[in-house]
């Protein structure tokens, strides 16, 4: 009986956590961004790869909080580091940029290839840009055309 309780409880916090997230998201999206911060730090602490990015763009941009890059970084490479794919193009450009970081041309293609082979077409076009400019690693013909191709432009 007790270990259905345990159960009945466990889902009554994944339910309470699932609308923290849609109240959350909700406020993001209406640019309620410091009640946004609010409902997404706990969910963000916990583990939510989705909840750690978002605070990473809050604290990028200064949005509902004061901008912190070092904040930002943070979140951003704990939702990446889970495989979020949109959280690997966004430090990859960190990198690239030296944003919060020092410019790192190597680590924003570790990256970048992270995202782009989960198919984010964003990654592949900026990985083809890249190799094709030579921006960040050597001019590379064949890799800027495999990339590119792969986002659709070939």
């Amino acid at each position: 009986m007790s270990e259905e309780m345990g159960k009945q409880e466990e889902q009554r916090q994944e339910e309470e956590r699932a609308m923290q997230f849609q109240s959350a998201m909700a406020a993001f999206e209406a640019k309620h961004f410091s009640q946004a911060m609010r409902l997404f730090s706990p969910l963000a602490e916990e583990g939510d790869a989705e909840a750690q990015h978002r605070v990473a763009i809050m604290y990028q941009n200064g949005l509902g909080v004061g901008q912190d890059m070092e904040q930002a970084l943070y979140w951003m490479r704990q939702a990446a580091e889970q495989g979020h794919a949109v959280a690997q193009h966004g430090l990859g450009f960190m990198y690239l940029e030296g944003e919060g970081v020092e410019k790192d041309g190597a680590e924003a293609v570790k990256w970048f290839e992270m995202a782009a082979e989960q198919g984010l077409v964003g990654s592949q076009t900026t990985l083809g840009m890249m190799y094709s400019e030579g921006n960040g690693v050597e001019p590379d013909a064949e890799k800027a055309q495999y990339w590119l191709k792969k986002a659709g432009f070939a």
